[in-house]
């Protein structure tokens, strides 16, 4: 049976996960949201400052800024960001941009280096913020005017046509926190706590009063400052047991992924603070939310702090772990004095999905747990692969709200297509790029130097050798660097195989982002009997397209297809052509002849 999921025909019909079918001719009809936040298709690039400007390649497992080196807000100048564009790219997501634990010292700005014993890394994690209303020192070149260096890339995107998103972290605080930009008057987190009581709603952080906080058992980089009088650059930067530890917190504070002990293990956010919305988790999450917390009201302010500076959406990291009655309150709050702003919720629980969209709203959450999940296995090839899985992605899990789920296929969190430990090969993607790109008009992402095919190669430091290119140390990201070029942003380096493999993402982005039946149309399941081959009809009244991906890396796909009548009324076919290749493709008035090589893919328009 073809099933079609309509964006016109019908009303939102959807709850928590459940929708509404109507039989019409032989087709399933399921109604998109009726949000209208964006118009067209956002195509969002993920990069972070500190990595995507960096010239250097010496990287040494666990190197400092001076040896390793960091990129600066001033590398991504205009040429770099007419080459992001180029991808037809409409956001911008800087990662790691507000200042966050690290063992670099800046005290000579009275900035001081963090505890080794609760920093993961040399330049530390993006994602444990020690000051909400400050940059990262790293990506400045004069550390005193850092705020400003940021504030001209918001300008320097802006003018080029993009908008600016950055990660909003609103689960957890680096332990060390303490903001030294805060506006006058605005209290720490903490500083007015009660530690005698493990919860209270009046708190910013949970406690385990009387006991002090535990560093898990672990290693500890020996710093430049407290290494042995005399030992190379390279001694340095060694791991010691942690046998003597230095960082004192007492009481212990609950960690940031719920681990309410003053002992968390060394898999744990150990090196984070969970932050108090309110939720008395030892009482079964008992709720305390009036009077408004007043981590919520700081948090509103911040939110307000970054939009203010032009910041034009938010990343926000683990939505989930917080309550959904903040983000109820806290996003219609924003969006009173900042109409356009757009938050992007990470989530993993298809069973809350409609919640966070609807009643808490955000205006896109990830798709991860679904069509990622589904298409790896397709991408690596694996026995249990199946393409049922993305029907069941958008017929099910994501029905009535599809358009809402951001897709993407590389992330800082995930493993590089082209390591070893997922593909082995960045072109094993083009049939999932082209499937995630087109299956909704929502967002599709890329992760900077996916389209040339990095591998993220390398023992960085505290992910060791994962497949992932590292966020929590200084490094340079050496296929990237091929296309960046010294700084030219020319991709002179870059072997046929990537400049091809960039001008796939570059062709497909575009068709993307501008195909009205991709943007705005509806969609129609085509079975093609096959468990690694896949197609669909997208379409308007004044276009239609076949996107056909062949996942099997030996079998062609040669099949005469019959469109459905529902296509061809008063409109039979003249000619088709694949948008991608710019080949025509063979046809009658009412069929089309696929042939589609293996671990290829075709988007025709008929």
């Amino acid at each position: 049976m073809i099933r079609a999921f309509g964006s016109k025909k019908n009303e939102l019909m959807v709850k928590r996960g459940m929708f509404l079918g109507i039989i019409l001719t032989g087709c399933t009809i399921v109604g998109f949201s009726s949000h209208s936040m964006a118009q067209g298709k956002p195509i969002i690039y993920q990069l972070l400052p500190r990595l995507f400007g960096n010239k250097q390649s010496q990287n040494l497992p666990y190197g400092t800024i001076q040896q390793n080196g960091s990129g600066k807000f001033a590398d991504i100048n205009n040429k770099a960001l007419d080459g992001i564009k180029e991808l037809g790219v409409s956001h911008v997501w800087y990662t790691g941009v507000i200042a966050h634990a690290s063992l670099t010292d800046y005290s000579a700005f009275g900035i001081p280096m963090d505890n080794a014993e609760v920093v993961k890394g040399r330049a530390g994690s993006p994602y444990a913020i020690r000051d909400y209303y400050d940059v990262d020192p790293d990506l400045a070149v004069d550390v005193k005017n850092r705020m400003k260096e940021f504030e001209n890339l918001i300008a320097r995107t802006h003018q080029k046509g993009m908008k600016v998103i950055i990660d909003f972290v609103p689960n957890h605080v680096a332990r060390s926190y303490h903001s030294q930009a805060k506006p006058k008057g605005v209290p720490d987190f903490g500083a007015k706590d009660d530690h005698t009581k493990s919860f209270s709603p009046a708190n910013d952080y949970y406690y385990t009063p009387g006991k002090d906080f535990v560093v898990p058992v672990s290693e500890v980089i020996v710093t430049e400052s407290s290494a042995i009088k005399g030992s190379s650059r390279s001694a340095a930067n060694a791991l010691v047991p942690l046998e003597k530890q230095t960082f004192k917190e007492s009481p212990a504070k609950a960690t940031g992924n719920n681990v309410f002990s003053a002992s968390p293990s060394k898999g744990d956010w150990y090196e984070t603070v969970k932050l108090n919305y309110g939720l008395d988790y030892a009482k079964g999450e008992q709720q305390h939310f009036s009077p408004i917390p007043g981590v919520w009201l700081k948090m509103k302010d911040i939110l307000s702090y970054w939009a203010s500076k032009g910041v034009d959406g938010f990343r926000c990291d683990m939505a989930e772990m917080v309550p959904v009655e903040f983000w109820e309150w806290v996003i219609p709050e924003l969006k009173k004095k900042h109409a356009g702003l757009i938050f992007i919720g990470e989530a993993y629980n298809p069973a809350v999905y409609y919640t966070y969209l609807s009643r808490g709203h955000f205006d896109y959450l990830y798709d991860k747990v679904g069509l990622y999940d589904g298409l790896k296995k397709l991408i690596r090839n694996e026995q249990e692969g199946n393409v049922q899985d993305i029907s069941k992605v958008w017929q099910v899990q994501t029905a009535g709200f599809g358009e809402r789920m951001l897709s993407f296929l590389e992330n800082h969190d995930e493993e590089r297509i082209a390591s070893a430990g997922f593909a082995g090969d960045a072109v094993h993607a083009i049939p999932a790029m082209v499937v995630s790109a087109t299956l909704s008009a929502g967002p599709v992402m890329l992760y900077f130097g996916q389209e040339v095919g990095e591998p993220g190669k390398g023992i960085e430091g505290f992910g060791k050798e994962d497949n992932r290119t590292t966020i929590f140390d200084y490094w340079g990201v050496p296929e990237h660097q091929k296309w960046m070029n010294n700084g030219a942003f020319d991709g002179a380096l870059l072997d046929s195989k990537q400049r091809n493999l960039r001008r796939f993402y570059k062709e497909l982005m575009h068709i993307a982002a501008n195909s009205a039946a991709i943007t705005k149309g509806d969609i129609l399941d085509v079975p093609l009997g096959e468990q690694r081959m896949y197609a669909f009809l997208r379409y308007t009244e004044g276009q239609r397209l076949l996107i056909v991906a062949n996942f099997d890396r030996t079998q062609t796909l040669a099949k005469n297809l019959e469109i459905p009548g529902l296509l061809l009324k008063n409109r039979e076919i003249k000619e088709s052509i694949d948008l991608l290749s710019k080949q025509k493709v063979e046809n009658t008035s009412q069929s089309l002849y696929l042939k589609v090589l293996p671990g290829t893919a075709q988007i025709i328009q008929f």
